[in-house]
């Protein structure tokens, strides 16, 4: 009888598909997302940019995180470079990571922009959607408060997100 180690288990496959980690936001546009686009929405209202690695770790150890993670958060305060990069290694290089920019009236939003480009940069497997500029010049997408989406802004949210998020995967 050997009593040679046991061989390495092999590394779970990464699943296909789409996980969306955001905030009110991207809640708004949940059904749009989850109907058409996303196997997973996963959204809190206020929920800060520093709680992603905690959602991602969650999802991973489920046995759900996809190939795809989205994340757009940075609407209710600071992204740190600290909590982004912890977030796209949670993740993991065997993923692709999409940081969504925001457009949000606050005196953060440029720095928190910033800073999500800045964090895309660093690593080979993670892409930053710029929701900022692609919805700025449209004011009938929003409500009066200047970021959370009316019915026709979830649509043009969810179409644009799932566009960038084919492009790459």
């Amino acid at each position: 009888m050997s009593l040679a180690p046991a061989a390495p288990a092999a590394p779970a496959a990464v699943k296909p598909g789409r996980l969306g980690i955001g905030d009110s936001v991207m809640a708004g546009a949940k059904d749009e997302l989850h109907d058409k686009y996303f196997r997973i929405v996963d959204t809190a209202t206020s929920r800060q940019f520093s709680a992603a690695d905690d959602r991602i770790r969650y999802w991973k150890g489920q046995g759900k995180l996809p190939e795809n993670v989205v994340v757009h958060l940075g609407n209710n305060g600071h992204v740190f470079g600290t909590d982004c990069n912890a977030a796209v290694r949670a993740a993991g290089s065997a993923r692709n990571v999409f940081l969504v920019t925001v457009k949000v009236p606050r005196f953060y939003q440029k720095t928190n922009n910033e800073r999500l480009r800045a964090c895309a940069n660093r690593f080979g497997y993670a892409y930053l959607i710029d929701w900022f500029t692609h919805s700025r010049n449209h004011p009938a997408w929003f409500y009066s408060d200047g970021y959370h989406l009316t019915p026709t802004g979830q649509r043009a949210y969810a179409s644009f997100i799932a566009q960038k998020v084919k492009a790459v995967a």
